[in-house]
């Protein structure tokens, strides 16, 4: 029986990605399994996460705490999936600087451990990591390929980046995708580049966006889909899965408030234009981690939105 095991599932990318396992599955469903194949998502806290599918039940949710040693690989041994999307990871640069040992278990080790555990039972494993694992050298015209050298600046990128070696060295048939900043629907939230703009606004603030610095962003919902079809390949190694877009963080920012049917006037006064060089730390901050997605969209049937419809796919 096919079943699909989502790690990290209750987070901002781990809904979307939950959400569209179960779509990805009702084409097989069957009188046994009217639903289609079953479909488990792992976090701290699953009361907590939204549900973009109904109904809620689709989705089978665990809580469980995969920070101890060997505890993935006891839940892989209990739910035997044939599918495994690792999206669990401590994803804030401030909090992988203040604790860099976690930082070192959740961004490695586990993936590690998922790796193996997959190699040996066979099990097709997508891994997911970031742009961030560039930075220290500036990118070419078109963007960082997947056959630059990595150079992260924080512990984040540095561990990711260990992460990407340490799966691929378990499960070489194993696939890497590299996401950039992720915008879209987080649920009420608050989570990814766009809600957590947005509800800054809401509570009175004017945030401060970089001028100077630049990504390739993808709307959570496009990169989930992307995601699916990618499960469904026999692609291996490392992928990156970018916008077609690179802008800055300040531009990202208009172009949110300009899909909330602000003019553009309006939209600048909103917002504060900052340098990143203001920052406290801004040295482990790339100044561009734009991606080169060629490769994914030469690929893939599913388009990789740009920021516009990316805006508007997230905002109906």
């Amino acid at each position: 029986m096919s079943t699909t095991l989502v790690l990290g599932g209750t987070g901002f990318l781990g809904a979307h990605v939950s959400a569209a396992a179960v779509h990805r599955s009702l084409p097989l469903a069957t009188l046994a399994e009217p639903h289609g194949p079953p479909v488990f998502a792992v976090g701290r806290d699953p009361s907590s996460a939204p549900c973009f599918c109904n109904p809620r039940d689709s989705i089978q949710w665990l809580a469980r705490d995969l920070e101890p040693e060997s505890s993935v690989t006891s839940l892989l041994d209990e739910i035997q999936p044939t599918l495994v999307f690792s999206c669990a990871a401590l994803t804030r640069v401030a909090d992988c600087e203040a604790q860099s040992e976690r930082a070192e278990r959740l961004n490695r080790e586990l993936p590690a451990e998922t790796a193996s555990w997959c190699a040996a039972h066979n099990a097709r494993l997508i891994h997911i990591s970031t742009d961030l694992v560039f930075g220290g050298e500036p990118p070419p015209a078109s963007g960082f390929a997947e056959s630059d050298p990595p150079a992260p600046l924080s512990t984040y990128g540095r561990t990711k980046y260990a992460g990407e070696e340490a799966v691929l060295s378990a499960h070489p048939e194993a696939l890497v995708v590299r996401l950039p900043l992720l915008y879209g629907n987080s649920g009420g939230r608050g989570l990814g580049a766009s809600d957590s703009l947005l509800e800054a606004i809401d509570r009175g603030e004017s945030p401060g966006l970089f001028h100077d610095e630049f990504r390739t962003p993808l709307d959570v919902s496009n990169a989930a889909q992307a995601l699916m079809e990618l499960a469904d390949s026999d692609l291996a190694g490392i992928l990156h899965l970018g916008g077609p877009e690179r802008i800055s963080r300040f531009e990202f920012g208009l172009a949110v408030l300009g899909a909330m049917g602000l003019e553009a006037s309006d939209a600048r006064e909103e917002l504060t234009s900052r340098s990143r060089t203001d920052h406290p730390g801004y040295e482990q901050r790339p100044s561009d981690a734009s991606l080169d997605s060629s490769l994914a969209r030469d690929s893939l049937e599913t388009p990789l939105l740009a920021v516009a419809a990316g805006l508007a796919q997230a905002m109906r």
